[in-house]
């Protein structure tokens, strides 16, 4: 196992309810590379989207984290206490941002009279890019993605390979700030692991798409690039990811202490790939570092 000895992680939930069986399998990858890796391991509460923000859940999250013996390094940061860094990054991109008044309908109106058909995922088609039109009034703002060359976005991912996208023709210009006037989540994410100087993203693979926007970003804004590893997702038993969208509870609720390692810990390192023994929580995390370690052949 080698080390590098600049390693900064983190964990970036966001407080929209309790931590579930998916988030645990996301917490503990992110943290057992960190520790494998010697590094630091941060925690982030997400909490820009205050309409999607629940009472209580910051709370629930770090009491579950405790409870399974992950302790993060330094203080909790808040991305409502990060908005000064928002608005400098937006003043940094200049020109590259325009407002838009087009509406979600309006977008996947224009790819169905394009295309024939309903696309699954809305790329925006450049409509407000030179101006809005006349009687719109801005709904969001958006960053421009280069159209010649196209933008083709490469990168290799620790656990999934060599992946690539082609911003122009898969994406076009994306939303930084929304039409509500919270930040976007792409803006927010890359402006925080630029500040905090986050050299590993381990995260879930639902992200993997996210990915090249925010090394785009990144490129634009002159931030390091960070290393990413996109983990598996947990899906229930009709195939969707766990999420507080399709039922999934928390992965603590009505556990006591005594049952975490065998209903919680067990099972999720288990999804990783992790077959282990252990009697205890801190034993369990004794075991389980070199066992990442070695799964991911450090």
């Amino acid at each position: 196992m080698t080390d590098r000895p600049s390693y900064i992680g983190r964990f970036a939930p966001s407080p929209t309810g309790p931590l579930h069986l998916g988030s645990l399998v996301a917490a503990m990858a992110s943290y057992l590379d960190a520790r494998a890796h010697h590094g630091q391991w941060l925690l982030r509460i997400e909490d820009v989207d205050g309409d999607r923000n629940v009472e209580g859940a910051e709370q629930h999250i770090i009491a579950s984290l405790q409870r399974c013996g992950m302790q993060w390094d330094g203080e909790i940061t808040r991305q409502t206490e990060r908005t000064a860094l928002y608005e400098q990054a937006l003043r940094q991109l200049g020109d590259l941002v325009y407002p838009c008044g087009c509406s979600r309908r309006e977008i996947a109106d224009s790819q169905t009279s394009l295309r024939g058909k309903q696309a699954q995922n809305l790329i925006y088609p450049g409509t407000c890019r030179n101006g809005l039109a006349a009687g719109k009034s801005a709904r969001a703002l958006r960053l421009k993605v280069p159209t010649e060359p196209h933008c083709i976005v490469a990168f290799d991912d620790r656990w999934a390979g060599h992946l690539s996208q082609d911003l122009t023709d898969e994406v076009g210009d994306f939303i930084i700030r929304r039409a509500d006037g919270y930040w976007a989540y792409q803006l927010a994410v890359v402006v925080d692991d630029g500040a905090q100087g986050i050299t590993d993203i381990v995260r879930g693979a639902d992200l993997l798409d996210s990915t090249p926007r925010q090394l785009y970003l990144q490129q634009v804004l002159g931030l390091p690039q960070p290393r990413y590893l996109h983990v598996p997702v947990v899906c229930n038993a009709q195939g969707d990811k766990l999420s507080k969208q399709t039922g999934a509870t928390a992965f603590d609720q009505g556990l006591p202490a005594e049952q975490l390692l065998q209903h919680a810990l067990l099972p999720a390192a288990r999804f990783l790939g992790l077959d282990l023994r252990a009697g205890s929580i801190d034993e369990f995390w004794q075991v389980a570092i070199p066992a990442w370690a070695a799964l991911i052949r450090l």
